[in-house]
């Protein structure tokens, strides 16, 4: 794999192993964690490749359709309204195929091609698998989503203009990862390619060219977007302290926050914020010492309130929120209720799809509400 000067190869966070192999661990099937000979540079919001994180890889020829660089929406309003310094919105809706899945699969594909890969495949409850396909197509690799039928209509449509193939599975996410086994492409999912997690921690690169938040909301479900932000904290050398946010209908990371034990499956997810759906989620204990570390918490949030979270930043700023991002917003009102977040400081909640995916959910609700 050609790679950056700054790379210095994976280690194994399961076993400890060094590897320059792309994938999972050789040794032991573990997941891999990118080092690095130089320190971050000065923090930028010029887009995923620019914005002064040390990465494995550049664009190559994944390059052209670069994610990142997206707004950081300062929302006084809704700072009033939870009672906290500075309200922030950063609006991953603005990325190329509409979501935060953007930013690590660009990443993927781009190790994945200079690796000489040729097909690519991703178990996704949706984005992820619209991600994929944009990013491949403009590699010129093949990809394959293998998508629940729960999926948002729009995230399946586009799998396919993008040029990518499809298999849709009955059920939800964990009957398409039991359908994606066994696949014959280079996998792009969470954890099985460690550049996923790389990918997302450029979120908070941009963050910080443009303030240093004190806290950073997070809607959680395989774990990576909060590992990568703790792996950018470090290497950024700030610590704003980090927070989970989950649908009460599959909410492993924050049952195990409570318990204080380690994170298991969810035995009976059911929930309408599907993109974060992950009964079983591959960096759970990451995600969950990283939110330890941080001085955080997890919050799980009911989904008339995640609906209703998202409704009330589109309305009263403008920007068009998932259902399942709404989950962070609902969070960080409960957060900053509880004292969590006090009344002088900042917080980042992280908008991770656009809305228009989940549109019909959140007008359902609406209509609920007699609107």
């Amino acid at each position: 794999m050609e790679t950056t000067a700054a790379f210095d190869g994976f280690v194994c966070l399961d076993c400890g192993e060094r590897t320059d192999a792309l994938g999972r661990c050789p040794d032991c099937g573990g997941r891999l964690d990118a080092i690095y000979t130089e320190e971050a540079g000065d923090p930028t919001v010029e887009g995923v490749w620019n914005c002064g994180a040390p990465l494995p890889v550049g664009p190559g020829d994944a390059g052209g359709t670069e994610p990142g660089g997206t707004p950081l929406v300062d929302c006084p309003e809704l700072a009033e309204e939870a009672g906290v310094g500075t309200f922030y919105v950063k609006d991953e809706g603005r990325n190329p195929s509409g979501s935060l899945a953007d930013r690590g699969q660009a990443l993927a594909v781009a190790g994945a091609a200079a690796a000489g890969a040729e097909a690519l495949a991703i178990p996704t409850p949706g984005g992820s698998g619209q991600a994929l396909a944009a990013h491949a197509a403009r590699a010129g690799l093949d990809s394959q989503s293998f998508v629940p039928t729960r999926a948002p209509f729009v995230n399946k449509a586009m799998v396919n203009v993008h040029g990518g193939d499809m298999r849709v599975v009955e059920g939800r996410y964990p009957d398409a990862v039991e359908a994606f086994e066994g696949h014959k492409g280079r996998s792009t999912r969470p954890f099985d390619s460690p550049l996923v997690h790389e990918g997302a921690k450029t979120l908070l690169y941009e963050v910080v060219a443009e303030t240093e938040p004190d806290h950073v909301v997070v809607p959680t479900g395989h774990g990576a977007t909060l590992y990568g932000l703790s792996k950018a904290s470090a290497e950024l050398g700030v610590a704003p302290t980090l927070h989970a946010a989950q649908p009460a209908g599959c909410a492993p990371l924050v049952e195990a926050f409570e318990s204080g034990g380690e994170v298991e499956a969810w035995e009976t997810p059911d929930t309408v914020c599907g993109a974060v759906e992950i009964p079983d989620p591959e960096g759970g204990d990451l995600a969950l010492d990283a939110v330890r570390e941080s001085g955080g918490t997890a919050v799980a949030v009911e989904d008339r309130d995640a609906m209703g979270s998202a409704v009330t930043v589109a309305q009263h700023e403008g920007v068009g929120m998932s259902p399942s991002s709404g989950v962070a917003a609902a969070a960080a009102w409960e957060l900053a209720e509880e004292g969590d977040i006090g009344s002088s400081e900042s917080v980042v909640v992280v908008n991770a799809a656009e809305a228009t995916a989940a549109g019909d959910v959140l007008r359902s609700h609406l209509m609920s509400q007699g609107v």
